[in-house]
């Protein structure tokens, strides 16, 4: 059965939230057992888990904030390291934006395993993105939010609309909603979300908050069942303000590929022509 499994699965991947497992740890082990494409661990140290999917021969995907957290997880098995920049939405950590972060990264991952890819995470919604994360010396990226805006994600249309009107300046790192749902988050680590009335009323009062936690939780579910999203929260980063449409995914796949391929061609051009003038001016 379980080869049957590996050669049928489909090309699915899975991840978790690494610190949450201790709730229910049989998840994992339920996940591997099913041979997904990859596994991915985030916010919090993977070896614990690193071995069993290895053991299951399920490539390992691990997201860092930080280089001492690249270097663990390259110590743990991790085929593949994301280099998460705090423009990223969802959780993170406040320490590194994906300009410097990712090129730090990559000469300390190249270092210790050569083999062990490393993507670029964090502000990254188009072609340009994919071009200068690829000059920065990433293998790829992992985009986020751009994807969220996209016709099949499971999103609620008014959050969509939302997010297309907005620009790059109307997000926040709140703990707000970790609070009002009693989400114990390890130190350091915040969620970058779009700025609304809920935010404003409750960021820098979280102490309030967790006492009048049942009261907002119930207004925050029921805004999500409405579409209320200056109550519920929109869980975006800082390229909302690139966001201007919601095409299908495969359309959006097509769309970054080709940007940045004319874009690195442009730049190959460039560069050639920069060297032939440059090796005219010396003759």
């Amino acid at each position: 059965m379980a080869e049957a499994a590996r050669v049928t699965r489909p090309d699915v991947g899975c991840g978790f939230i690494t610190w949450a497992l201790a709730r229910d740890p049989d998840l994992y082990d339920e996940a591997l057992a099913r041979f997904p494409r990859a596994m991915m661990l985030s916010f919090a140290d993977p070896a614990p888990l690193a071995r069993r999917a290895r053991d299951a021969g399920v490539p390992l995907i691990c997201q860092v904030h930080t280089l001492n957290q690249a270097l663990r997880a390259v110590d743990a098995g991790a085929n593949v390291v994301v280099a998460q920049g705090t423009e990223a939405g969802g959780h993170g950590q406040i320490a590194r934006s994906t300009m410097p972060f990712v090129p730090a990264v990559v000469d300390a991952v190249s270092r210790r395993a050569p083999d062990v890819l490393v993507l670029a995470a964090g502000g990254i919604a188009d072609g340009r993105g994919l071009a200068a994360a690829l000059m920065l010396g990433a293998d790829g990226v992992l985009i986020g939010t751009r994807f969220w805006a996209t016709q099949e994600a499971i999103i609620h249309s008014a959050a969509k609309t939302k997010v297309v009107a907005a620009s790059g300046d109307e997000t926040i790192r709140t703990r707000v909603y970790d609070v009002v749902r009693r989400r114990d988050w390890p130190e350091g680590y915040t969620g970058r979300l779009m700025k609304n009335e809920f935010i404003e009323k409750w960021h820098g009062r979280e102490v309030e908050l967790a006492e009048m936690q049942e009261t907002e939780l119930a207004k925050v579910e029921a805004a999500y069942e409405a579409g209320d999203y200056e109550t519920a929260n929109v869980t975006v980063g800082e390229s909302i303000g690139l966001v201007r449409d919601l095409p299908p995914a495969g359309e959006l796949v097509r769309r970054i590929s080709a940007e940045a391929t004319a874009r690195l061609s442009l730049g190959r051009q460039n560069q050639f022509v920069g060297e032939v003038e440059g090796a005219a001016g010396r003759t």
